[in-house]
C-alpha cells in the first residue's frame, strides 16, 4: 500500500524533495541504530546463559567429586589409599586413588583386587589381585596374589589377618593430591574438603546468577 505525503501549497517542489530525502535518511538511520542496539543485547544474553551453564556444571562437578572422593568412603566405612608403583598398571597406575571397603574374608574370590598388609600388624600395605585360593596345612584359607603388571605371583600367601578390604572403585591421578595430605591426616581433612568443594560450587553458581541479573538491569536502564 502506498502512503501519500501531503505538503503545504506554498512548498516548492525542491523543498518537498529535500524533505522526503531527509525523512528517508532519518528512517534508515533509526532502523540501523535499532539493529545495532539489538545485537549487543543478544550477545550479552548468550554470555550470561553460557556463564550460568558453566557455573551449574562446575557445581555438579564439585558435588560429584565430594561424593566420590569423600562422601562414599565415609558412608561405606571404606579406607582410601594411593597407588605408588606400577605393579597394577595400566588399570591402576601410580597416582590412582583407591577406595577399599572392608569385606568378609570368606566372600573374597579369585579376580578380586584386595589391599593387605605386607607384614601382619605393620602399616605398609599393597594392593594386588587374587589369582588363587588355597589353604595351609592346618586348613586355614589363604590367597595367592599378583600385580597385574608383574610377571610373577607374590612370594608369600595372604592370610585373613592381613586383609584390609576389597577395592570398591578407583579414581585416576587424584591420589597424588591425597597422598600429599598423608594417610593419617585424611580423616580430619576429608570432611572439610567435602564442605569446601560443595561450598565453592554453590558460591560460583550464585555469583554467576547475580552478575547476570545485574547486567540485565543495567542493559534495561540503558534501553
Amino acid at each position: 500500500m502506498t502512503t501519500l505525503r501531503m505538503f503545504p501549497a506554498s512548498t516548492t517542489g525542491v523543498e518537498a524533495g529535500e524533505a522526503l530525502v531527509a525523512e528517508g535518511a532519518l528512517t534508515r538511520r533509526d532502523a540501523l541504530g535499532a539493529s545495532r542496539k539489538g545485537k549487543p543485547k543478544a550477545a550479552r544474553w548468550v554470555l550470561h546463559a553460557a556463564a550460568r551453564a558453566v557455573s551449574f556444571l562446575l557445581l555438579m562437578f564439585m558435588v560429584l567429586a565430594a561424593l566420590v572422593l569423600i562422601g562414599v568412603p565415609m558412608v561405606t566405612g571404606s579406607q582410601t589409599y594411593t597407588v605408588l608403583t606400577n605393579s597394577m598398571a595400566p588399570h591402576y597406575a601410580p597416582g590412582t586413588f583407591l577406595v577399599v571397603k572392608p569385606i568378609a574374608f570368606d566372600e573374597l574370590r579369585v579376580g578380586d583386587v584386595i589391599t593387605y598388609q605386607i607384614d601382619s600388624g605393620k602399616p605398609a600395605v599393597i594392593t594386588h589381585r587374587i589369582i588363587e585360593v588355597g589353604a595351609t596345612q592346618s586348613g586355614q584359607r589363604v590367597f595367592t596374589t599378583k600385580g597385574d603388571n608383574n610377571s610373577l605371583a607374590d612370594p608369600n600367601p595372604v592370610e585373613q589377618v592381613q586383609v584390609k578390604g576389597k577395592l570398591l572403585y578407583a579414581v585416576p591421578l587424584v591420589g597424588f593430591a591425597a597422598n600429599a595430605v598423608g594417610q593419617t591426616g585424611r580423616s580430619a581433612v576429608l570432611p572439610l574438603a567435602a564442605v569446601g568443594l560443595i561450598g565453592l560450587g554453590v558460591f560460583t553458581m550464585i555469583r554467576g546468577a547475580k552478575n547476570g541479573d545485574s547486567s540485565r538491569k543495567k542493559a534495561g536502564h540503558r534501553a
